[in-house]
């Protein structure tokens, strides 16, 4: 049960501080069971603990053989130091869940004791809202119920779905990256807007709750988005211009690149990493 799991976070950036809030928000594990910890910003710490009510420590400070759910929340590029400094630590029975792009769950089962239970995690920044898409992936340690655990977990921050490791840069792409996405675009929304003399704060709001309603069509409809997008279009008709102008400046082919940009991203990660191992 979630409300006897203590978690612990190493790493207390935004990602980190957007699944805390989740988390909290949540009321499904308490507070003080929920630790956040970093290697020396304790001003951070401070600041997440007076907002949160969570426990704050540095990364000395933690009890590793009391952490039931251990998530790894720092940069990418600091994976290796961290797998080093914990290794001889952590308890076998913690499982640890990553949240960084493009680190494999391999590379991590190497840098860990024999055994060591590790999931892949892909959750976005709007965890903080609780409406987060995450992805989950096993490492080959890692049991059914070490996965219902974790999944119930995710749940507290929004959807869950279990994927092939292999299709997890895919998903960074889409969706870790993607709220960024739709914030460039409420960006240029607004920009408009306020070009043609509405207020910035006017064009925000209507823009969002756009995005808002279009987005629930497709997730309460069974329409498809292309449908979707038939079924407001008339031709000749104000819709009919905006797609016109989009297609015609590449708004299509631009939203298709920056997925596969993201991804490729995440791939070149990972292939620097998988690079490391070999040579040692």
């Amino acid at each position: 049960m979630l409300n006897k799991q203590t978690v612990a976070f190493l790493g207390a950036g935004n990602m980190a501080e957007a699944m805390i809030s989740g988390l909290v928000e949540s009321n499904k594990i308490p507070s003080e069971q929920i630790i956040v910890s970093n290697r020396s910003n304790r001003g951070r710490l401070q600041e997440l603990q007076a907002k949160y009510d969570v426990t704050a420590i540095t990364k000395d400070e933690l009890k590793f053989e009391e952490i039931d759910m251990l998530i790894l929340a720092m940069k990418p590029k600091d994976i290796d130091p961290v797998l080093e400094s914990i290794k001889d630590l952590v308890n076998p029975d913690t499982v640890i869940l990553s949240v960084l792009a493009g680190i494999t769950t391999g590379h991590m089962e190497e840098g860990l004791p024999q055994g060591q239970k590790v999931i892949r995690v892909m959750p976005n920044t709007s965890s903080m809202m609780r409406e987060s898409a995450t992805a989950i992936a096993a490492g080959k340690h890692t049991k059914v119920e070490d996965m219902t655990t974790a999944q119930e977990l995710l749940e507290c921050i929004g959807e869950v779905y279990t994927i092939n490791e292999e299709k997890m840069d895919i998903f960074t792409g889409i969706a870790g990256s993607g709220p960024a996405y739709f914030y460039y675009l409420m960006e240029h929304i607004e920009k408009a807007g306020k070009d043609s003399g509405l207020e910035p704060e006017v064009a925000r709001q209507i823009g969002a709750q756009t995005i808002l309603g279009a987005a629930k069509m497709i997730m309460e409809r069974d329409e498809t988005p292309a449908q979707l997008r038939e079924n407001v279009t008339s031709p000749n008709g104000t819709t009919a211009a905006g797609l016109d102008a989009l297609a015609k400046f590449g708004g299509g082919e631009a939203i298709a690149q920056a997925v596969k940009g993201a991804e490729k991203r995440s791939k070149e990660i990972s292939s620097q990493f998988k690079k490391v191992l070999v040579a040692n």
